[in-house]
């Protein structure tokens, strides 16, 4: 049975809705920067433009450079080789992720600080050095804390594509008398570059999205020009337009992805699809192996785990009051609230493209996507202007109904920082239930709907419980996410409220960084539980 193309039902109405209510902020933000723009605008475009730009492409492409570097040597190394810990450290390698990029530049500063862990174990003997050797707080501290936590992009992403990829290519190689370092430079690296393109995009589009770290090491990016902007000048105008010239600057970087990848394409040249026969280390060479994986695994996520849990130890009976279990709480409601609303929106955007085969769902499945793509801060503007501009039209009612006189009701409520949070992360969960909708297929709906079933009902019998388990994981991911997510909270939250991550960033910025640990700890547990969750669930897909 074919489905008919695009005909009008409930599915088509809501996807177009979710869809426009996605695009609608930056369509709102676009239309504010036509406008004159002021002082503000003129001193920052004068005097302060060409540092944000000089920055923010310096940590991209530095980061960039070192997070292929390391993860594709090291998911080289893990799927080519067997040493000891191997087993280990293949999911190992990816709880780095665990740990949110500022929690990580405020734990490693204050470990390296003058009254830090490791200067005060050198002073214990008698050992001077120079206390700007340890300075962290630099464009150069940035990257090194972006490059360590976040690799495991790449690291995952190019491991599966070598797992999965017929091992002839690497076998011949050898046969022909290829060494290890040959093999890797000829033919793992071409037929992987897809893969390494797709990983480092993510740990770029992470940067520019960061303002945590940026902020606390004192680097004036795009990120931080947004914020002091809008909080500090209080100038909307002029924050938009820095908006709008970041995402221009995301949208070039995703053209030069898809122009880097090219056109090449390495599939399987057979139906029986051989895994890597790896090649068992000794002696030196296996303690060399160990040990590299070992040094990015005890500096991404061993060291700072440690750290976090010490100075927790010294301030939980302090932190743990009731204000905590408040905020605790408030991060745990909104996570699952917009995990909730993410899910049924993905479900009912991807049931719709899955079943119309034509140019208008492709599209839809493009926007849907769209905002992992665009940075927290610019996300945050648009929505602030939608929002704005809202309660300006509605003003009219407030009046009427009398909301304490006041003319922004919208924009200082929770459900602005909500609907940003829609945006920004919708793409974990439709990618989590398109792919599942990809491997189900629509045989089984063709079916029910031959048996006289609608789509509606077809989707809820028989759709929906086959893939349950990718609607739990896209559920669990978009949870941590939300729950992880500093800059849109930051910008958008309503007055008096705070999350874990708000939390330990205030500590944090206000030096307590004691003080922050036990919000650190906590998002670090759970996300650790979620990373091996999903490790386990994948594991057991392969076998």
């Amino acid at each position: 049975m074919k489905l008919k193309k695009d005909k009008l039902n409930i599915w088509n109405v809501l996807s177009f809705i979710i869809v426009m209510l996605i695009i609608l902020p930056n369509i709102e933000m676009f239309v504010n920067v036509f406008k004159e723009p002021n002082e503000n605008w003129y001193h920052i475009k004068q005097y302060l433009l060409k540092g944000y730009v000089i920055n923010s492409l310096k940590l991209v492409f530095v980061t960039g450079f070192l997070t292929v570097l390391i993860g594709t040597t090291l998911s080289w190394i893990i799927s080519v080789y067997d040493f000891p810990l191997r087993k280990f450290f293949k999911w190992a390698l990816i709880l780095p992720l665990a740990i949110p990029p500022y929690i990580a530049a405020y734990t490693y500063n204050g470990m390296l600080s003058y009254t830090g862990v490791i200067q005060i174990t050198l002073r214990k003997f008698n050992v001077e050095v120079n206390p700007k050797y340890f300075d962290i707080m630099s464009i150069e501290g940035a990257i090194f804390i972006f490059t360590i936590f976040l690799f495991p992009y790449v690291y995952m992403i190019t491991k599966s594509f070598l797992e999965k990829q017929s091992a002839a290519l690497i076998e011949n190689a050898r046969v022909l008398g290829r060494n290890s370092l040959e093999i890797f430079w000829y033919v793992v690296l071409p037929i992987s570059r897809g893969a390494i393109i797709g990983g480092v995009s993510i740990v770029i589009l992470e940067i520019l999205n960061d303002y945590g770290v940026v902020n606390y090491f004192g680097v004036q990016t795009f990120s931080t020009a947004i914020f002091k902007t809008w909080f500090g000048m209080g100038d909307l105008d002029s924050a938009s337009r820095l908006a709008s010239i970041l995402i221009v600057i995301v949208l070039t970087l995703l053209i030069l992805e898809k122009f880097l990848r090219g056109r090449k394409k390495y599939s399987f040249t057979t139906t029986k699809i051989k895994p890597i026969s790896r090649i068992k280390l000794k002696g030196i060479k296996a303690f060399a192996a160990f040990l590299f994986c070992f040094i990015i695994f005890a500096l991404g996520f061993i060291i700072p785990t440690a750290q976090l849990f010490s100075w927790s130890l010294l301030t939980y009976k302090k932190i743990l009051n009731i204000k905590f279990v408040q905020f605790m709480f408030s991060s745990v409601s909104i996570a699952l609230i917009t995990a909730a609303l993410i899910i049924v929106f993905a479900l009912i955007v991807a049931n719709y493209c899955r079943l119309n085969d034509s140019y208008i769902s492709k599209l839809y499945s493009r926007i849907t996507v769209l905002g992992y793509s665009i940075p927290a801060a610019v996300i945050a503007i648009g929505v602030i202007v939608v929002f704005v501009s809202l309660d300006r039209k509605l003003y009219w009612f407030y009046e009427m109904i009398g909301v304490n006189s006041s003319s922004l009701v919208l924009s200082t409520s929770i459900g602005m920082l909500i609907f940003a949070y829609i945006i920004r992360f919708l793409a974990v969960g439709y990618n989590s239930i398109e792919a599942s909708f990809e491997k189900v297929g629509n045989k089984f709906s063709e079916a029910s709907r031959t048996l006289g079933f609608g789509i509606t009902k077809t989707f809820f019998k028989v759709d929906l419980p086959m893939i349950k388990d990718a609607v739990l994981g896209g559920f669990f991911l978009v949870f941590i996410e939300v729950l992880k997510e500093l800059p849109l909270t930051l910008i958008l939250r309503p007055f008096n409220f705070n999350t874990l991550a708000t939390k330990a960033y205030e500590y944090a910025n206000d030096e307590m960084i004691h003080e922050a640990a036990v919000s650190s700890i906590l998002i670090i547990a759970v996300s650790f539980i979620a990373i091996y969750f999903f490790y386990k669930i994948g594991d057991k897909e392969e076998k």
